[in-house]
């Protein structure tokens, strides 16, 4: 399967968030794979208020099954979250589970007035009722359990996205 190139699908990205910006929003990128794409969407946007970074291994339901990641990262919030409008950005949705982890730590921090979700790609397989107000690209069938998104540096230092069967 070919995939859009990366550097393609965040200006797509950018295109549609764009309109919905004001003043008060702010940015939030999920560790690992939204906070590289998050810092991209934060200057393309122009935002003024600091990007904030969240790493949700401790908000996860699956949590016991499968431990803490082996490289746990604080997560850093330097604004005021009540009342803010925000955008939630992580690289791939797929099962639901980190943006139901993701919001369950957003509310410790306060209560924003909306929280709209921006990923990269959604390649399906949803088990949780979640769904990106922004999308760069959704893939036409969700993939397998064996299947994953890998984003790549190529030659010239551009991004490009490439499907990995484990």
């Amino acid at each position: 399967m070919h995939l859009p190139d990366a550097e393609q699908l965040i200006e797509t990205l950018a295109g549609q968030i764009r309109p919905h910006i004001t003043s008060a929003t702010a940015m939030i990128g999920i560790h690992t794979g939204g906070v590289w794409l998050a810092e991209r969407l934060h200057a393309l946007l122009g935002l003024t208020t600091p990007l904030g970074v969240m790493d949700v291994s401790f908000y996860r339901d699956d949590y016991g099954a499968k431990g803490l990641h082996p490289s746990p990262r604080k997560s850093d919030i330097r604004f005021e979250v009540d009342g803010a409008p925000l955008i939630l950005v992580d690289d791939v949705l797929y099962t639901g589970r980190t943006t139901r982890a993701a919001l369950n730590e957003l509310f410790d921090y306060g209560r924003p007035a909306r929280v709209d979700l921006a990923v990269l790609v959604d390649r399906g397989g949803r088990e949780l009722p979640v769904a990106a107000r922004f999308c760069g690209y959704t893939l036409p069938a969700p993939l397998s359990a064996h299947a994953s998104l890998q984003l790549q540096k190529a030659d010239g230092g551009q991004l490009s996205l490439r499907l990995i069967h484990a």
